[in-house]
């Protein structure tokens, strides 16, 4: 008799429609293998948020990491994604406002700039267009449930999908740890950091002059204060306003509150290019910003043949655009997998390597989310001590160190691992500018200097 666990997969059923659940979907597919994406929602024919995803009005970037894993996965979807109007964004063209001044702009790593419904609608064409994927949209999962031939996967209509390989890529609100616990399978206690941020974001068109070719805008919450913004430009020459704040600073739903929000930030940049456009939405809040990890990777018997990704796997708060660069690492491993002969049995060890791809990510927001004083977990005196460190390398890149700034780049693009930060180079750069001082610090951005101009004959106070 042949040992089903040993056979390899074939029938693969993807629980989740959003970005990670159809790259996951991409690289599992084949021949000999099938994967049907089950979805909660019905997949709209227009780019348009999901009743299921709160946060889909909200700005969504593709780091450049992640957009170079998604191109290995569905080669061509740069272009398509560009043809169906997401805009390129050089990073290292931002400007941003840190809580100790104006980094200097310069050439960068490129990332996407899209709202979330265009990404998802390139990416499930690009997806559904392969010749191994089916989906099931307007379905709902109800339960798993294992027996010696594989996954029965329950939905709420009363019918069942077969499988050999079941992948959880549901997002934050995933069911798995309630469906496992059924199966009499022990899950230890998700981890969380929460910082109490709230989003709230505004989409405005018809930018000014002043702006053409601005890369974008980011004014940085900080512990001190714990409000910012961001501009990003997106498709149909709309740029997405997104406010930030923590704790009982946490932006208004309101439209004219919403724009009071903005000109009190520390810099009125954000401010002066909201009265020069035209809103094209409401404000839409988003508030789910808890860093949420579940350890699958420490339970002892994991289930043949069940792998979790993306945010089920482990969410971050968004505003470090991280969520779909960890998820189209996470299917590229898949891939790797399937390439290999993925047999239900190896899914324990699977499952251990994408959890990996979560601990340079997971570093990075927690450790910026316990700086604050909202957070529930405050830093242990190492993350204390990496944070100094981090703010020291943040001054040398304000006064123009090229090693401090392209490095910082490289560990928020997921290139490198934080350890890059410790180079020798960096901490004989510190040393040497706190002995002969920094030098002459990046002066605001003339553009942004126009653009109050600009604000002002147009006739705002």
């Amino acid at each position: 008799m042949v040992d089903e666990r040993e056979v390899p997969v074939s029938r693969i059923v993807v629980i989740g429609g959003s970005s990670t659940g159809l790259l996951a979907a991409a690289a599992l597919a084949g021949p000999g293998r099938d994967v049907t994406v089950v979805e909660r929602d019905v997949f709209p024919d227009a780019a348009r948020p999901r009743a299921g995803v709160p946060q889909g009005n909200q700005a969504h970037v593709f780091l450049y990491r992640g957009l170079g894993a998604a191109e290995e996965l569905l080669p061509g979807l740069r272009q398509d994604l560009l043809l169906a109007g997401a805009v390129p964004v050089n990073g290292g063209q931002l400007l941003w406002l840190t809580e100790r001044g104006w980094l200097p702009t310069r050439s960068g790593y490129e990332v996407l700039s899209a709202t979330r419904p265009l990404l998802e609608q390139v990416i499930r064409r690009r997806t559904l267009d392969l010749a191994h994927v089916t989906s099931r949209s307007g379905a709902r999962v109800v339960g798993l449930d294992r027996d010696d031939s594989g996954w029965a996967v329950q939905l709420d209509d009363g019918s069942t999908l077969e499988a050999d390989l079941v992948v959880d890529a549901s997002g934050r609100g995933s069911r798995l740890p309630h469906w496992l616990a059924d199966l009499g399978v022990p899950v230890p206690a998700a981890r969380t950091v929460d910082a109490r941020v709230g989003y709230a974001t505004r989409i405005y068109r018809d930018g000014p002059p002043a702006l053409a070719g601005c890369a974008g805008i980011v004014i940085a919450a900080t512990p001190e204060r714990p409000v910012g913004a961001l501009a990003l430009p997106a498709e149909n020459g709309s740029w997405i306003v997104s406010a930030i704040g923590l704790g009982e600073q946490r932006p208004p739903r309101d439209n004219d509150a919403f724009e009071s929000f903005l000109a009190d930030l520390a810099d009125p940049a954000l401010s002066d290019l909201v009265a020069q456009c035209q809103p094209v939405t409401d404000v839409a809040v988003y508030r789910q910003t808890a860093n949420l990890r579940h350890p699958y990777e420490r339970v002892l018997r994991w289930p043949h043949g069940l792998l979790v990704a993306g945010d089920a796997l482990c969410a971050f708060n968004p505003v470090y655009g991280q969520g779909i660069t960890v998820g189209a690492l996470q299917a590229l491993e898949l891939r790797r997998a399937a390439r290999r002969g993925l047999r239900p049995s190896g899914c324990g060890r699977l499952q251990r390597q994408l959890a990996t791809t979560v601990n340079t990510p997971w570093s990075i927001a927690t450790s910026t989310d316990r700086s604050f004083p909202t957070a529930d977990v405050g830093q242990s005196r190492l993350q204390a001590l990496l944070g100094a460190w981090s703010g020291e390398l943040a001054t040398l890149s304000i006064h123009g160190n090229r090693r401090a700034s392209d490095s910082m780049s490289r560990v928020y693009n997921l290139l490198d691992p934080p350890l890059l930060l410790l180079h020798p180079a960096l901490v004989a750069a510190a040393v040497s500018s706190r002995l002969l001082g920094h030098g002459p610090v990046t002066p605001r951005p003339a553009v942004l200097d126009q653009l109050g101009r600009a604000s002002v004959t147009a006739g705002r106070p």
